[in-house]
């Protein structure tokens, strides 16, 4: 999919929330320095990887003084190799300095969501499986994350509770079943009207799954099912509803779970456990 950065608006709300609990009442350290004296800084990365959160860094050092200015060598979505300079900064050399943790922090787990699901889409090349996100995201971060997954060449899934239905588990047991859960889904899309994108059901096992199609799903979740349940769904389902496989998926697992003919691939760990990229920033004088 194609990334819609998300409104600038709240990539300033996600910026200051994090100066203000950063920078507080004022940078202590960066007072060491005098106020008149301009900084030159390079961010260099350590390792390869795939950019992501060039404006959230960009808006980190806005918020400090906008006399910064930022010079990119390479954009969100786009590999950078290690020793690579990814970007030089300017402006007053106190804003450099106070802006720099922030900025980084952004730029570090916005790529580092990128360049794990760019390892899990190369996996399943050659497959029809696409990988998708899930609501598994850092508090107040969501659509940062889910904009680096699709800069990672994945797709998202639902955004949250209010655009789409997902009826997991616990949605079946309160409602009294799969069927009855459905067709309550069907009327409540209808009065959403646009705002429902789409309808999924969750299944743990093959008659689950029949029943989800007699009903009329025509998006399944398989949950947790083995890759021999996974084949079995696929040949069931003969391309009524389109399938997406989620539970315990990993790099070593991914592209037997893609041979399966699964047409998506969920995965929670490309947002909740991320591991940031090792960047660096250094002043140039």
């Amino acid at each position: 999919m194609i990334p819609v950065l998300p409104p600038l608006a709240e990539i300033d709300r996600n910026v200051a929330a994090t100066i203000d609990e950063d920078v507080g009442a004022g940078d202590l350290t960066a007072q060491l320095i005098a106020a008149d004296r301009v900084g030159h800084a390079r961010i260099v990365s350590r390792e390869a990887a795939v950019l992501c959160g060039t404006a959230w860094f960009e808006r980190s050092f806005a918020a400090v003084d906008r006399g910064v200015s930022v010079r990119w060598n390479a954009r969100d979505g786009e590999h950078v190799a290690a020793g690579d300079v990814l970007c030089e900064i300017t402006g007053p050399a106190r804003a450099l300095l106070t802006g720099e943790r922030t900025a980084l922090n952004f730029l570090q787990l916005l790529s580092g969501v990128a360049t794990r699901t760019r390892e899990f889409v190369d996996a399943v090349a050659g497959t029809r499986a696409r990988i998708v996100d899930t609501r598994k995201t850092l508090p107040g971060l969501r659509r940062a994350q889910k904009y680096a997954v699709a800069c990672g060449g994945g797709d998202n899934h639902r955004l949250g509770l209010h655009d789409a239905i997902l009826i997991k588990e616990n949605h079946i047991a309160a409602a009294g079943g799969i069927t009855p859960a459905l067709r309550a889904a069907q009327n409540v899309a209808a009065q959403a009207g646009e705002r429902c994108q789409f309808i999924q059901v969750e299944v743990e096992n093959l008659d689950e799954l029949r029943e989800a199609l007699d009903a009329g799903a025509t998006m399944i979740l398989l949950d947790n099912m083995t890759l021999a349940m996974m084949r079995e769904a696929v040949a069931l389902t003969a391309e009524r509803a389109i399938l997406e496989a989620s539970g315990n998926v990993s790099l070593a697992t991914v592209a037997a779970i893609a041979a399966t003919g699964v047409d998506r691939i969920s995965i929670g760990a490309l947002t909740k456990d991320v591991r940031a990229l090792d960047l660096s920033m250094r002043f140039i004088d």
